[in-house]
């Protein structure tokens, strides 16, 4: 399997605490209004069937996304001079996962300025997404995953790099989806577990460990590209 692929889904495990942060509280608030809510048994049951309709949504437009991105890049790299342009994105790709590790292990915050990009069309989807709340069926919370995908989010767009040196439509798409798996345990999690979870993905000294295996491996990433562009 390509080691990218590997890479993107540590990203996602690993960023997992900022997953917490920007969409823990949505997964929370899908559930809020939903039918039979006041029946135990079957909110824990109901509960699950929109986490994972949410989920799964939410990875379709990373997917979604993954291939607007790897396919468009391949292109583009195929009319200007194929190997050359895709070593230049990887080492593009390399520094994106560099500012990444900054970011995680809380030693730069520069990459947060990187989601005001996205802010612009956030503000048509946001709306739209809101809308579907209070949420009437589990099935109902496919379409909201598939809108709150596009959020804005700095890690999302780390990823999406790898995505654009994947080399094909379908190589950016494996790319988002495999990142998408990473971030799975922390959003499916709930109850104590997921106390336990977020409380060891906050854990500075975790969060810098972390941090230091993306540096070291955007680092090498980026060596190894400078070398066959050389």
């Amino acid at each position: 399997m390509n080691i990218d692929l590997y890479a993107a889904f540590i990203i996602g495990l690993m960023g997992a605490g900022h997953c917490f942060g920007m969409c823990g509280g949505v997964a929370a608030a899908l559930t809020l209004g939903m039918p039979g809510q006041h029946m135990p048994g079957q909110k824990r049951h109901n509960r699950w069937l929109y986490l994972v309709c949410y989920n799964f949504g939410r990875l379709i437009s990373y997917a979604i996304a993954g291939a607007i991105i790897g396919g468009a890049f391949a292109g583009m790299a195929a009319y200007s001079g194929y190997a050359t342009a895709l070593i230049s994105l990887r080492i593009f790709a390399a520094i994106m996962m560099i500012c990444l590790a900054l970011y995680l292990g809380q030693w730069w915050q520069g990459l947060t300025k990187i989601e005001h990009v996205g802010q612009f069309f956030w503000r048509f989807i946001s709306p739209t997404a809101k809308s579907l709340l209070p949420l009437k069926s589990p099935l109902s919370a496919l379409p909201f995953g598939l809108l709150w995908g596009w959020l804005p989010c700095g890690l999302v767009y780390s990823t999406l790099s790898w995505a654009a040196v994947s080399g094909s439509a379908f190589g950016g798409a494996s790319v988002m989806l495999a990142f998408g798996l990473g971030t799975l345990p922390a959003m499916l999690l709930v109850g104590s577990v997921a106390e336990q979870l977020k409380r060891l993905l906050r854990n500075l000294f975790f969060k810098r460990a972390s941090a230091l295996l993306l540096l070291t491996y955007g680092i090498h990433t980026g060596y190894i590209a400078i070398k066959q562009l050389l």
